[in-house]
């Protein structure tokens, strides 16, 4: 860190932080207690807060996954050097408190659910765009820059019911046939001969593109690469507003000024509300739990059968997303409270730990050594934008991953450092990149239908 600057305190870690009724994340706030923060080693070093006015061509608020990559990008493709903002610590919100599965996706809806929104062409191209942003994150991860421990191979989406398993298989033969994807369907009798024992698994479904990583080292390894690039990256600096004045942008932060010529907005489910109204009522902000537990012993693995680390995912609504780690913990994951004020409550890491059972009886029991929660950004329409706010200026966002932003998160970033650079694109004309996230007519009461259709849904996944 450049010692020259004053750094605030160090704040403490907020449990009940909510982005839907606090005023905003903070200012350096201490990191989520995650698994991934425990073992990242050694942090890379930033800019310190900004500390006086500054000018600079681009301005990118918030320095996660999208806010990293796009400063890469713009240094890539642009010779811009962005000035990277971020109210707590580098990449404190999603891109520290995730799973770590990259996966061919974007967004929360499936191949079939595109056709019948847009037609088959539009999916097609869709589909195109998103295995590109897969390669492009792959290009990132094996620059020989970034540690992150990637664990290749593939992804199994694993069919917890019956019913599950005949509706992954129709979209399987789909993938294959309509989009040329190598998905392979798995029977229960495989899965548990050559992957893993889950005790509730019917079959599964192998798609060809799935990584898994150490999320808080990827979010590192890109810091490095930016910085090593020419961007400047300001953690505890937490933008109040972002303004137009004589021609530019003002973002106002506690140590000064950023003018910029044009901004990036990159915050994830942590937007704060009155960054701008042009986001106001556009994300649905959605709590993840995660928890990690000790290392399995050998009697353990053998017990769970466990014979991979691919990354795995249940297909539950309220799904389980998990995996074997480099050091044979079992990570895993799934959806929990409502609100921050209850996100700690005991009864959704006692969730969690039941869904573990399920699938893996013989854990019952186990050591959990890490626990968290953080949350996702959702759209109203389950899928994400990278998107011009402003038709005649230069103020842009990628937001609403829905969960599955670990891979394309790249993409966003780097296709809005080519909005911003001015530069064309195969399928700059997707729906993605044409329309802004859609607002809701009650997104202010949306929690109260949310807690229904959390019980509606759990009913319903746990149904024979």
């Amino acid at each position: 860190m450049n010692m020259s600057t004053k750094v605030p305190p160090l704040a403490a870690y907020d449990p009940q932080y909510d982005p839907l009724v606090s005023e905003g994340p903070g200012r350096n706030r201490d990191y989520a207690p995650t698994y991934w923060h425990a073992t990242a080693g050694t942090l890379p070093e930033d800019d310190g807060p900004v500390s006086g006015d500054i000018d600079c061509d681009v301005a990118i608020v918030g320095s996660g996954y999208t806010g990293l990559a796009c400063a890469i990008f713009l240094a890539r493709e642009f010779g811009i050097k962005a000035v990277v903002l971020e109210a707590n610590r580098v990449a404190w919100g999603c891109s520290t408190r995730n799973g770590g599965q990259a996966q061919n996706s974007a967004g929360r809806l499936s191949r079939s659910q595109w056709i019948a929104r847009w037609g088959l062409d539009i999916a097609k191209r869709l589909h195109a765009e998103v295995q590109d942003g897969f390669e492009t994150f792959e290009e990132l991860v094996r620059s020989g820059q970034i540690d992150c421990e990637p664990q290749r191979g593939g992804h199994l989406y694993i069919a917890h019911r019956q019913r599950n398993f005949d509706k992954i298989t129709a979209e399987a033969k789909l993938l294959n046939d309509v989009f040329g994807d190598k998905t392979r369907v798995v029977s229960g009798n495989e899965l548990r001969a050559d992957y893993l024992n889950e005790a509730e698994a019917v079959g599964a479904v192998l798609e060809p593109l799935g990584t898994g990583v150490h999320p808080a080292r990827l979010a590192f390894g890109y810091q490095r690469m930016a910085r090593e690039l020419g961007a400047k990256i300001h953690p505890a600096s937490p933008v109040a507003d972002i303004q137009f004045n004589n021609g530019a942008y003002h973002l106002r932060t506690p140590g000064g000024t950023v003018r910029a010529r044009a901004v990036g907005i990159a915050t994830g489910a942590y937007t704060a509300g009155g960054l701008t109204p042009l986001l106001r009522g556009r994300l649905m902000p959605i709590l993840s739990n995660s928890i990690v537990t000790r290392p399995l012993t050998a009697a353990e693995l053998d017990a769970t059968g466990f014979r991979t680390k691919l990354v795995l995912t249940d297909t539950r609504t309220l799904r389980h997303y998990y995996r074997l780690l480099p050091d044979n913990r079992l990570q895993i994951g799934s959806r929990s409270a409502i609100t921050g004020a209850d996100a700690g409550h005991p009864r959704h890491l006692q969730v969690l730990i039941d869904g573990m059972h399920r699938k893996f009886p013989v854990l019952h029991g186990i050591e959990i050594d890490y626990s968290w929660w953080g949350w996702v950004d959702v759209s109203h329409d389950m899928m994400p934008r990278i998107f011009r706010a402003e038709p005649q200026g230069n103020l842009f966002y990628a937001l609403g991953y829905g969960g599955n932003g670990v891979s394309y998160s790249a993409q966003a970033g780097r296709r809005m450092a080519q909005m911003i650079g001015g530069k064309d694109f195969i399928g700059q004309d997707l729906p993605i990149f044409t329309s802004a996230l859609p607002t809701h007519a009650f997104a202010p009461f949306r929690r109260i239908g949310q807690r229904m259709l959390y019980r509606w849904y759990h009913a319903r996944d746990e149904a024979a």
